[in-house]
């Protein structure tokens, strides 16, 4: 028997361990996990290259609770120490570990989740247990040892008749912890951190059908025949899938395999996801995975923490902000990559090299895989743009790489549900929608029914109208009219009427003369009393409306901006709704309005301003009563 003293340069560390980790205690159990991992994948190995004379066998990780003893036990059949290692690798190397650790953030409180990253592994057993006893039998031929700790500094190390190799790591759970001797608490932990890890781990036996019976068919009295009771037998727990989806070569999956993998991950999910990506590098980092486009919701932020990063199939975090671009974010699947330690700070992954590198292969391996399924089949590519195109369109505007390689794929869909590539798009409409000045305008709609009758009046002209109603399509716009050569514009169908839109050379001739029109502006504008609105005369086709609202392309585009983070860029803080009433001057009722006296023209202007604003569904509340009381009183 030896009693020792671990050198401890910090003072009373582990309650230090305990108080500083306390936000992460959950984790011990991950980490003596993954250290029986590895000692279970060396034996592996030493076998493999013929310098452990021993057989595997069903080699497992146990996982047991005794309620009685209050202890907690993780016992693995793996590779297992000498006390001379037990002395190097528990008393020096672990423990200086812990101490660097502590000594480094015991005073930064926003980084105590860098547990993994100096070795600490072992001593978060502390954060739940007041003493902690490690029982040992190396491969090799000698004897087992048994280490003894109560939280102090002082320790033992004896002999023990431990005959079966391995590791026992035996937690005597504290007062303030005996959550951890419930089953539930304990069988949660284990699915959310272990259920793919790569050694089989059994917590508990459960009962099955015994595949080797046959149920006999027994007849009654009666002549009816009833099926006896299947027998059962117990088996052992193994709560984990040791060799998931993202561990095989894509070449031995199908369609079937990824789509069970995905209800695997997400058991709550009832709809399928619309199609995968599969990672698998090796060079110039390890990183394989499976990401998963599912069908998106408009809500961009509810969408988040559904990737799970793994590191060797133990799971470290589905906050994945650094490693994961934040338009893929919205994706959901699994990463998994040994080059990102198991605990790791947001200032630690935002620092590091490896991390970034991962971040853009991963952006360039989307993006490859979407021309690709784009360029294999364009159809059902277009089925199901509206369920991805959040997805693209934010990446367009975060990732400068992608925005390159999104143009090819991208799609801009019409009112009439065909689609272009904005190249195609750009070749589409080249001729029919440029300017007397040269510019190229791009017509679209936010909503196909609100804004019907000004893209029939686009349409009536022969022109292209886009349908863009994401909620991010401001931004991306601003950004395609600055990527090009600064000719391509966008204008919403209801930014202005028709012509005003499109500038041709063609100007149409008023109806009055500019005496009429100064009589007839102050007019209207007295009728309409209302600031956010501008009256704008504009000489039109008689047959268009008489009245018609309009808002200022810029104005509504710096305001949807600023609801969806942008706007306060321009300074403009909270943006007032500003409206243009545009006043057809040869549209018969403008010429009648202008003849009638002036209790009749202050019933046709609210009448066809109210019309006006009803198309846009503006007209709410007490605007909306007067207008039906007054359009009951037109029809008597």
């Amino acid at each position: 028997m030896s009693k020792g003293n671990i050198n401890v340069s910090v003072e009373n560390i582990f309650p230090l361990i305990k108080k500083f980790l306390y936000s992460d205690h959950e984790i011990f159990l991950r980490e003596l996990i993954s250290n029986g991992t590895d000692a279970t994948t060396k034996l592996k190995h030493l076998i493999s290259i013929g310098e452990a004379k021993t057989e595997l066998g069903d080699a497992k990780i146990e996982i047991s609770i005794d309620k009685d003893a209050k202890t907690l036990t993780i016992k693995d059949q793996g590779i297992g120490m000498t006390a001379d290692e037990v002395e190097k690798y528990i008393n020096q190397i672990a423990f200086s570990g812990a101490e660097e650790f502590l000594d480094k953030y015991k005073d930064d409180k926003n980084e105590t989740g860098v547990i993994g990253h100096f070795g600490l592994g072992f001593y978060s057993a502390f954060m739940v247990a007041d003493k902690v006893e490690i029982i040992t039998k190396s491969f090799k031929d000698e004897l087992a040892a048994h280490w003894t700790c109560d939280g102090s500094p002082e320790y033992t190390l004896v002999e023990h008749d431990k005959s079966d190799r391995g590791t026992e790591i035996i937690l005597h759970i504290a007062e303030d912890s005996t959550e951890f001797l419930e089953e539930g608490k304990i069988r949660g932990l284990l699915t959310k951190y272990n259920r793919f890890n790569q050694v089989p781990i059994k917590f508990g036996t459960k009962k099955i059908n015994d595949p080797e019976h046959e149920p006999a068919t027994i007849t009654d009295k009666d002549g009816k025949e009833t099926k006896e009771p299947h027998r059962q037998i117990e088996v052992d727990d193994i709560i984990n899938n040791t060799n998931p989806a993202w561990t095989k070569k894509p070449a031995d999956l199908e369609k079937e395999d990824y789509d069970n993998f995905y209800r695997e991950l997400y058991p709550m999910q009832f709809e399928e996801s619309l199609f995968h990506i599969h990672l698998n590098v090796d060079y110039p980092f390890n990183l394989t995975g499976i990401l998963f486009f599912p069908k998106l919701t408009q809500n961009l932020d509810m969408q988040k923490d559904k990737i799970q990063l793994y590191q060797n199939q133990v799971f470290v975090t589905d906050n994945v902000e650094g490693i994961v671009p934040d338009f893929l974010q919205m994706l959901k699947g699994v990463i998994d990559s040994p080059d990102i330690p198991l605990n790791v700070s947001r200032s630690y992954l935002q620092a590091d090299g490896a991390v970034k590198k991962i971040s853009g292969y991963i952006t360039k391996k989307v993006a490859d895989k979407l021309a690709s399924l784009f360029k294999k089949d364009r159809e059902d590519f277009e089925k199901k743009w509206n369920d991805i195109k959040v997805i693209i369109e934010y990446g367009m505007l975060s990732e400068d790489k992608f925005f390159d390689k999104a143009k090819k794929f991208a799609l801009y869909p019409t009112v009439d549900d065909t689609y272009f590539t904005f190249d195609e798009l750009v070749e589409k409409t080249k001729d029919t929608q440029t300017d007397k000045d040269g510019n190229h305008v791009i017509l679209y709609a936010a909503n196909k029914d609100a804004q019907h009758s000004y893209i029939q009046a686009a349409k009536d002209k022969g022109y292209q109208v886009l349908i863009l109603d994401s909620p991010i399509v401001s931004h991306l716009m601003q950004k395609l009219e600055t990527s090009g050569d600064g000719k391509i514009k966008f204008s919403r169908v209801d930014a202005d009427h028709i012509d005003n839109l499109i500038k041709k050379d063609d100007n149409v001739i008023s109806k009055l003369s500019d005496e009429e029109k100064e009589k007839l502006k102050p007019v209207i504008e007295g009728a309409v009393n209302n600031s956010s609105y501008t009256v704008q005369l504009e000489a039109m086709d008689s047959n268009a409306s008489p009245f018609m609202i309009t808002v200022p392309e810029f104005m509504r585009r710096m305001k949807e901006m600023q609801a969806t983070g942008g706007g306060g860029m321009f300074g403009m803080g909270n943006m007032p709704d500003m409206y243009n009433l545009v006043v057809n001057t040869n549209s018969p009722l403008v010429s009648e309005i202008l003849a009638a006296d002036e209790e009749k023209q202050k019933g046709l202007i609210s009448q066809a301003f109210d019309l006006a604003k009803l198309s846009q569904n503006l007209l709410h509340g007490e605007e909306l009563t007067n207008f039906i009381k007054r359009s009951y009183e037109l029809i008597k």
